[in-house]
């Protein structure tokens, strides 16, 4: 308990040097386009620095700490006279952190909305001002801003992301899939992989073979993250086995609209029975249920990992210290696994929400939200765009004669490191953008969706991999899905979900379904006796009313179809 407080205490008061400036101006250099400082500019510099101003912004998750004097970020700060200091999750969970805020009832401009946020009051309604901010007016439709409107009638978050400018220009698979070494995939001559047991059993047999990396640390055949909200990693799974795509906390029929619980159906036993045999044969990570967020991305970032479920988002930063190592064969490639061969898979699923939820928020801290939304707007302008997805031009990026963008081998190799990422790149990625396509109409949004600099950045080793499966990007090593936004407006229904409160009676259910989860789950996988722990762990989550849950959602899922589609598609009584 005493180090409960003591770690609260240090929190508060980090929370209060990070935010007690907010809004305030800034003295930094001016940086040039080649990165470096001259006399000439150090003084404009000087003369300038008054007028830019300085706005902070907490993201609870992981995120790379930018430098003081960070370059791309110097010169946008210049062209639009402001600048974020941006500060990420350290050493708390994400509830801890937000509460931590609401307890001090001091908080930085910007902050990712939660509900707990919102109850708090702590938020600023921004309807009143969108007519003067274009950008971030156009960034939406009128039917989309409409769904953001809270209980008062007001907004107070602008989504940052899902917005697909023109067309779709995806390479990666940013979402959720079971990620496999190249290594692995090479040594088995390139085999379909389709199933679980397909899986597991490669995973086995190469182990059995390579068991140990060159510097004599023994790989870890298959990872699991089961540390605080990032137990998606493990509690998900069954919902894409069964072929369903991520609507993140219950399975929707596009056909009937029925909401079901991939809790319990038959895939969730089947998946996790086979985990608890492979972590009784060593193959699942013996340490798993202690591992937090950091120490889970340290052992991915030693290459020791062959394969783990996560989403490519939240293991990017990892992956990006394995190119930086040149970890032979420690890339990641993703598979589409199903519970049986031969079954569709939806891993990959392009779409753009009709109904949006969460999103970026300002603060009732924030002095200056007129100054915040200009920032936010400014950082919407298509030269800015380029500036946070590309980088500078002939600094980290090229143009062709036919005008496309592409990088040297030096510019790839920088743009991976977390020193230069620090120094020199400044992406603002959790301020809202676009995806798809620039908005030049002719290259894509970033490096890694242009479809040329994609495939030629890759290492050998992966172009070798892809080619070997008839695949030029890795959402080719997907089966390819698109979700009409308009025909299913409830996907993906975790927005609505992530609204929930203990206020409703299926709030108050699905906050005890996740920490019975969080808690029997591990258990589950590590049990002497699976059924017993299974039975054990059903009945605790039936205890929980699940029922409850899963009435609000079917009701938000008939309102949603409601309110875009206009008709009434709940059952006759």
């Amino acid at each position: 308990m005493r180090k409960r407080v003591t770690a609260i205490f240090m929190c508060f008061a980090m929370v209060i040097v990070l935010f007690g400036g907010c809004g305030k101006n800034d003295a930094s250099d001016e940086v040039s386009s080649n990165g470096t400082k001259t006399k000439d500019q150090t003084n404009s510099s000087e003369t300038s620095a008054k007028e830019i101003k300085e706005f902070t912004a907490f993201f609870d998750r992981q995120g790379i700490e930018l430098n003081e004097d960070n370059e791309v970020k110097q010169i946008i700060a210049d062209k639009i006279g402001a600048k974020c200091k941006e500060t990420w999750l350290t050493g708390q969970t994400a509830e801890e952190a937000v509460g931590m805020l609401i307890a001090s009832d001091e908080y930085p401009d910007f902050i990712d909305w939660t509900p707990q946020l919102q109850d708090a009051n702590a938020l600023v309604p921004i309807d009143e001002y969108l007519d003067k901010y274009p950008n971030i007016k156009k960034l939406w439709s009128e039917s989309q801003w409409n769904t953001l409107k809270q209980e008062d009638g007001h907004i107070y978050s602008i989504p940052q992301f899902g917005n697909i400018n023109e067309k779709l220009m995806d390479t990666q698979q940013s979402g959720e899939a079971f990620w496999v070494q190249t290594r692995v995939l090479k040594w088995a001559n390139y085999p379909k992989i389709e199933s679980l047991d397909q899986l597991f059993k490669l995973l086995s047999d190469y182990t059995a073979a390579n068991p140990t990396m060159t510097d004599g640390s023994s790989v870890i055949p298959f990872e699991i993250l089961a540390y605080d909200w990032f137990y998606f990693c493990l509690e998900n799974p069954p919902q894409f086995l069964d072929g369903w795509p991520n609507n993140g906390r219950c399975i929707v029929d596009p056909e009937t609209f029925k909401v079901t619980d991939y809790n319990t159906i038959p895939t969730a036993k089947r998946y996790f029975k086979k985990l608890n045999e492979e972590y009784k044969k060593g193959i699942v990570d013996p340490e798993f249920m202690t591992m937090n967020h950091d120490q889970f991305l340290e052992k991915i970032s030693s290459g020791r990992v062959l394969c783990m479920v996560e989403q490519h988002w939240d293991f990017q930063t990892a992956e990006d210290s394995i190119k930086a190592q040149n970890l032979e064969g420690c890339t990641y490639v993703p598979l589409g696994i199903t519970i049986d061969p031969g079954m569709k898979e939806m891993y990959f699923a392009a779409n753009e929400a009709a109904v949006l939820s969460g999103g970026l928020s300002i603060t009732k801290s924030c002095k200056d939200v007129e100054g915040a939304l200009k920032f936010v707007n400014d950082l919407l302008d298509p030269e800015i765009i380029t500036i946070r997805s590309w980088g500078i031009k002939g600094v980290d990026y090229l143009v062709g004669d036919d005008g496309l963008y592409y990088r040297n081998q030096e510019m790839r190799d920088n743009a991976v490191k977390t020193e230069y990422k620090s120094s020199h790149l400044c992406s603002y990625g959790y301020f809202p953008n676009y995806s798809g396509m620039n908005p030049d109409g002719k290259n894509a949004m970033t490096p890694e969706t242009q479809p040329s600099e994609f495939f030629d950045g890759l290492k050998p080793e992966v172009q070798e991999c892809l080619s070997a499966y008839g695949a030029k990007t890795y959402v080719d090593m997907l089966d390819y899905n698109e979700i009409n936004g308009e025909e299913q407006p409830w996907y993906p229904i975790h927005s609505f979900v992530g609204e929930l409160t203990t206020e409703t009676s299926g709030g108050l259910a699905w906050t005890k379904m996740e920490e019975t989860k969080h808690e029997y789950l591990p258990q589950v996988v590590i049990a002497d006796d699976f059924d017993t722990a299974w039975g054990e762990y059903m009945k605790a989550y039936k205890d929980c009313k699940p029922e409850d849950f899963l009435a609000e959602v079917q009701e938000a899922v008939y309102s949603r179809i409601e309110m875009v589609q206009g008709r009434d598609v709940r059952p006759a009584k």
